[in-house]
């Protein structure tokens, strides 16, 4: 039996919000259906298309070319606002999404990697919006009038290559600024990549892009994008204006570390993001314990080159904290690549590597900050709140006495003051502190933020974590953060526009799906609500996976929060628990003792995670309750919560 393969422009469209609405009225969601079919079927057919089949809220269709293929996407938008512009009911909205590739025909269907890719693409398009792979986007690129954006890095599920995608710019959507309106003091320090002939040394060119980072980030004049954005372009094969784009950068920073023995060869060079031309190269040879004096040289040539002034004080703070102990350094180097994985695993190996460095010499701060930050971060999730935290406070002690200036120790000490013990004045003072030292630290920002938001400072909060956005914009969590403190401070509109901006991103990470959700649910908008939770099925965290139990909960499902609080309990018996999520969920389902019981475990074990969870959907039906009440003025947290609408 002969095989009907070709190359053809693959399809796949999605009418957005039609399972939550079918829920909520099945014969208005269906008419919606109907009137979508008829409007672009007979586009399809304009624009070269052959309908292969519906998917239910969708079509597959295949196209003789990409640029027919995209042109008709474009045609379907158009056509969509037009009707959406006059109509008095409910906007009719699809995402596109659009592959070139190889399909085999059977029968009336057809099949392959196009077929798979095409329907994996198709989501990351926004509501509205049209996303496509790079192979349409080298076929269209100078066909069509529309812009075209490259997309900051997805992976697709279940595709084994990795894709560049892109989204069309519609006459009515905005494009984001050009690296040509970004200052060139905006820098990114891109992963430096490790030429050594032992692969084993790329902790060398890890930890010596983070020392980068952190050198760079005291110039006050330069704004440095932290480490959890460039990180994903660690092997990229993107080129400096495409990341420049994403990142929102007027200058890169890049290069490459040979180690050979205990000399390193660091091959570096700034480029301009605007010309893609270098505006410096040069290369360094150096003996691993003569790195610093290489940091600062840096410091000062890219600072030259940038035309900002390198203060005293900075200079000063940038040559501070050295080692002439080759060991150490090496011990740290390699924790800091450890913690880099951002797993438990990876934490671990970081807490013994940096004991190490530690020891041998006693005498060099980094270690002490950079372990002190370690344990806070773990306590409350794999370690005992009233082990992990008097060990911080000792190393961040230390830390301070050897080097007073540490971003990192102060960063540290706020949290302990934070999170150990409810301190708000001396949490604010030493995020100051902190953020006066190095202006471009993204953790001091967004943690001085977390402590605005559980005072309830909701404007101040809101401030600091778009400074935390700006300075990390490929992080999630400032985001997700963005929307709940949004919506503690009664502006509904721009929490809504913030999640469903999230949620449209990343279309199939589960996390922005269940934010979304939750602040429908507490607006009443119960069939969004249940739409975004069901949209969030898929692995996530423990703290992912509490919320989205809780929403559940919420909209009259409680299975997944007692399977969760059961699996907690049982953990309980062997090993550590945070009290909080088990008082949340508890909460959720109802049973206010237990809930109760929960939370005063949670202050006697020193955990006191509910400065931080409080304000949870969870927690609504306790809020009445004069035992609640009184836990929120013990850790001297506001008791009032109720997010009241501004009227802007």
């Amino acid at each position: 039996m002969a095989v009907n393969r070709r190359l053809a422009a693959v399809m796949f469209t999605d009418l957005v919000g039609f399972t939550a609405s079918a829920q909520a009225d099945e014969a208005s969601a269906l008419r919606m259906l109907q009137e979508e079919e008829d409007l672009v079927r007979p586009i399809f057919a304009a624009d070269h298309g052959r309908e292969i089949k519906s998917t239910g809220d969708g079509f597959l269709v295949e196209f003789d070319s990409a640029l027919h293929a995209v042109q008709c996407a474009i045609d379907i938008h158009q056509r969509l606002r037009e009707r959406n512009s006059v109509s008095g009911g409910a906007p009719i909205t699809l995402r596109i999404g659009v592959h070139l590739g190889d399909v085999e025909e059977r029968g009336n269907d057809i099949f392959g990697d196009a077929v798979n890719v095409a329907a994996r693409i198709q989501p990351h398009a926004r509501a509205g919006g049209i996303c496509i792979s790079d192979r349409v986007y080298a076929q269209v690129r100078n066909q069509i009038p529309n812009p075209i954006e490259r997309l900051a890095p997805k992976k697709l599920k279940n595709v084994r290559v990795p894709l560049d995608l892109y989204r069309v710019v519609l006459p009515w959507e905005s494009s984001r600024p050009t690296s040509a309106d970004v200052s060139p003091t905006r820098i990114a320090v891109l992963p430096l990549q490790n030429i050594s002939p032992d692969p084993s040394d790329e902790y060398v060119a890890d930890g010596l892009t983070e020392e980068l980072i952190s050198t760079l980030s005291k110039i006050r004049e330069l704004r440095v994008i932290a480490r959890t954005s460039v990180n994903q372009y660690k092997l990229s094969n993107r080129s400096a204006a495409q990341i420049a784009s994403d990142l929102d950068v007027g200058s890169i920073l890049e290069g490459s570390v040979r180690k050979l023995g205990n000399r390193v060869r660091v091959t570096l060079q700034l480029i301009d993001a605007t010309t893609e031309e270098p505006v410096w190269t040069e290369t360094y040879d150096r003996q691993l314990d003569d790195v610093f004096a290489l940091e600062s040289e840096i410091a000062d040539r890219t600072a030259g080159s940038l035309r900002v002034r390198l203060l005293d004080p900075e200079r000063d703070s940038i040559r501070k904290g050295t080692t002439s102990n080759a060991a150490a350094y090496s011990l740290y180097l390699k924790g800091i690549h450890a913690a880099r994985e951002a797993t438990y695993e990876g934490y671990d190996e970081s807490i013994r590597l940096f004991e190490s460095a530690i020891r041998e010499d006693p005498a060099y701060p980094p270690p002490y900050s950079a372990l002190a930050n370690i344990y806070v971060l773990l306590a409350g999730e794999t370690l005992a709140p009233n082990r992990a935290f008097p060990r911080a406070k000792e190393l961040v002690t230390r830390a301070l006495e050897l080097d007073p200036d540490s971003a990192e120790a102060h960063t540290a000490r706020g949290n302990l003051a934070l999170q150990y013990h409810q301190d708000w004045e001396t949490a604010e003072r030493e995020f100051k502190w902190a953020i006066s030292i190095n202006p471009s630290h993204a953790n001091a920002h967004f943690w001085y933020a977390m402590m605005l938001n559980a005072a309830q400072r909701f404007d101040q909060a809101i401030e600091q974590l778009h400074t935390t956005i700006e300075l990390d914009p490929l992080w999630s969590l400032p985001k997700m953060m963005l929307v709940a403190v949004l919506f503690s401070a009664g502006d509904f509109r721009t929490a809504f526009a913030e999640a469903e901006e999230e949620r449209d991103r990343d279309p199939g990470a589960p996390g922005p799906h269940i934010d979304l959700g939750t602040i429908y649910a507490r607006t009443g908008r119960l069939a969004e609500a249940r739409r975004e939770a069901e949209l969030s099925a898929g692995d996530v965290s423990e703290y992912d996976r509490m919320n989205r139990a809780i929403l559940w909960a919420r909209l009259g499902s409680l299975e997944e929060a007692r399977a969760l609080a059961g699996q907690l309990e049982e953990a309980a018996r062997s090993g550590y628990v945070n009290p909080t999520r088990l008082a949340a969920l508890y909460a959720a389902l109802g049973a206010t003792e237990r809930a109760l019981a929960w939370l005063e475990r949670d202050y006697v074990e020193g955990t006191r995670g509910l400065w931080f969870d409080y304000q949870l959907m969870a927690f609504d039906t306790l809020r009445p309750d004069p035992r609640f009440q009184a836990m929120l003025e013990r850790l001297h947290l506001p008791v009032d919560v109720t997010p009241v609408a501004r009227s802007s």
